[in-house]
């Protein structure tokens, strides 16, 4: 487990049900998730993926399945919408956007595996989920007219679950970006994707925005959704949600996969994807999060009683060049307060630390050896891909 990621699994727990959601992991594990975030379903529902990495901020070991390439895309073919946008019937916003949304297939060491995405700019860079590419050792990308390329990955990142990948193609019909920030719950809205792979490729469901500004934990970071109970369907994460001017608002991204419940389907703000977005073209990863720089494990209630340590982050690893190192964290300490502000889980630790920017200094509380002690500790930037 790492400083800038906790693997929990969250949704399923928050309403009622823990059962279901695919897990995977590097051995091939099913994921437990409540949250059943759609792409990875659909990975493991087509086939089997890769992990869904962990540790934003630093991961000691890891290797990326190609060379993040630092590059600056042309201006995007699109344009932000307004309030004054022309309603189209439904026909006609599908006819708009449906050469605008492709098919992404990944091939992984646990077979093969396939997402949507969303045409950005006419040169070829497509946005897509995290974990669509997750772990990806080839990519495809279908365009609508049923053209293939081959494609590489741009840059990624886990915390928001957003990637953007690259085809060597030119005049392409990219989206038009709306703005998620004038929705209105109730309006009408289209999911289109790639819902079970190719077979039912260029699909469109027709639904509403069921509630704006959802709070969802995942993986140890809050994440804010728009709700929509137009059908999302394992293959449909990294596609589009369209307002009915056929303008991209937001990101198909997750659904809550429990048998008591039906239409809740969640797409991340295309507001809030767009600076990710533009980060990972510019500089292939989001500039200036803060990092700590440790591995650790929580402890917790049970484990503090048989251990008498406090409850905590337990910390496993430093990272030698990291703020955590110069500040003189130490294996074995236990993390228990940033700032003043208590912290018992990787989940807190980070949100507490994410208030910060990098280049801030915190002061860790640690558990050291029975006594408690201060350590001021410089914030790096996070330069890792997820």
């Amino acid at each position: 487990m790492y400083d800038d990621y906790e693997r929990e699994e969250r949704l399923n727990a928050i309403y009622g049900n823990r059962s279901a959601a695919h897990r995977q992991t590097s051995k091939g594990k099913k994921l437990l998730i409540v949250l059943a975030i759609m792409a990875l379903a659909a990975l493991v529902s087509i086939a089997s993926c890769a992990a869904y990495m962990a540790a934003i901020g630093y991961a000691p070991g890891k290797s990326q399945p190609y060379t993040v390439n630092q590059v600056s895309a042309e201006a995007p073919a699109t344009s932000v919408s307004n309030a004054n946008a022309e309603e189209l019937t439904t026909p006609q916003v599908i006819q708009n956007v449906l050469p605008s949304v492709v098919g992404v297939n990944v091939e992984t060491m646990m077979g093969a595996g396939s997402g949507s995405g969303i045409i950005f700019s006419s040169d070829g860079y497509i946005v897509t989920n995290q974990h669509v590419i997750d772990g990806a050792m080839g990519i495809k990308v279908k365009l609508s007219d049923a053209t293939e390329y081959d494609a590489t990955i741009v840059g990624q990142d886990a915390r928001t679950d957003l990637a953007v990948i690259k085809i060597n193609a030119k005049d392409l019909p990219a989206a038009t970006i709306g703005d998620s920030d004038q929705l209105v719950q109730g309006e009408g809205v289209l999911v289109i994707g790639n819902p079970l792979g190719e077979t039912l490729s260029g699909s469109s469901t027709q639904g509403i925005i069921s509630a704006l500004g959802r709070e969802i934990e995942i993986e140890g970071k809050i994440m804010h959704y728009i709700q929509t109970d137009a059908a999302i369907n394992p293959g449909n994460s990294g596609g589009a949600l369209v307002n009915q001017a056929g303008q991209v608002v937001g990101v198909t991204s997750a659904k809550i996969s429990e048998t008591s419940a039906e239409g809740l389907g969640f797409a991340i703000p295309i507001n809030e994807a767009i600076p990710v977005i533009e980060d990972l073209i510019n500089n292939g990863y989001v500039t200036g999060r803060p990092m700590i720089g440790i591995s650790g494990e929580n402890v917790s209630q049970q484990v503090s009683m048989i251990y008498g340590l406090p409850v905590g982050i337990y910390v496993r690893y430093v990272d030698p060049q990291s703020g955590a190192a110069a500040g003189g964290i130490q294996q074995g300490d236990v993390i228990t307060a940033l700032n003043g502000k208590e912290v018992q889980t990787l989940a807190e630790l980070n949100n507490v630390r994410d208030e910060y920017k990098a280049g801030d200094t915190v002061t860790l509380t640690v558990f050291r050896n029975g006594q408690e002690v201060k350590v001021d500790v410089v914030l790096s930037e996070a330069t890792a891909s997820n």
